[in-house]
């Protein structure tokens, strides 16, 4: 499992690119044959992705928990889902959306944040590899957020029609994921909400 938060907007906006990099995300872009439909949406591009891929993607609006990022992209055995914050306005769902969708494009790998040891002592009930991937994420200003930010992009301009509202819901196979990540919400905040 490897899940990729992507951190608030405005934050890693501001460091410059490495040469060569936006010639390597046109390339990746370019490899993906998008379809050129008259109305491409989200939706078909991860559509698309998941048969280049051989597996399906799964779109999951939840309510983060507060100080978090917008969005990550967990990978796991089977299927990659992409969690998004759901109290964002539409455009900007969207472009977390492809943020996440460029991560899985690059192939990109969480950072290592615990080792084992560290792992089984504060959460003995998981495995340790997966919480490693789980919690692993790269510094904002990293290359691979850069990677990730332009290649969602770069795919973006293939969109042609931008949702203004959409109902999302969570695959059953991702109702157990989903729970944990609400549980991260604090009692206090998840109190407002209900």
């Amino acid at each position: 499992m490897v899940v990729r938060w992507r951190p608030r907007s405005g934050e890693g906006r501001g460091a410059g690119r490495p040469p060569g990099l936006r010639e390597r995300c046109e390339q990746r872009v370019r490899a993906l044959g998008l379809p050129h439909a008259e109305a491409l949406t989200v939706e078909d591009v991860c559509g698309h992705i998941s048969r280049l891929h051989g597996r399906p993607i799964h779109l999951m609006a939840l309510e983060l928990p507060v100080g978090s990022p917008d969005g990550l992209w967990v990978s796991a055995e089977n299927a990659d889902y992409v969690i998004f914050e759901r109290r964002l306005a539409p455009v900007h769902q969207q472009q977390v959306i492809l943020h996440e969708i460029g991560h899985l494009v690059c192939d990109h790998e969480a950072a290592p944040v615990l080792s084992a040891d560290s792992s089984r002592l504060l959460l003995p009930s998981l495995d340790p590899e997966m919480v490693r991937r789980t919690l692993g994420r790269e510094h904002e200003h990293s290359e691979v957020e850069m990677e990730a930010e332009l290649v969602g992009s770069l795919i973006g301009r293939h969109i042609s029609s931008w949702t203004a509202q959409r109902p999302w819901s969570v695959p059953p196979e991702a109702q157990e994921l989903a729970a944990r990540l609400a549980a991260l919400q604090s009692p206090t905040h998840r109190g407002r909400n209900e």
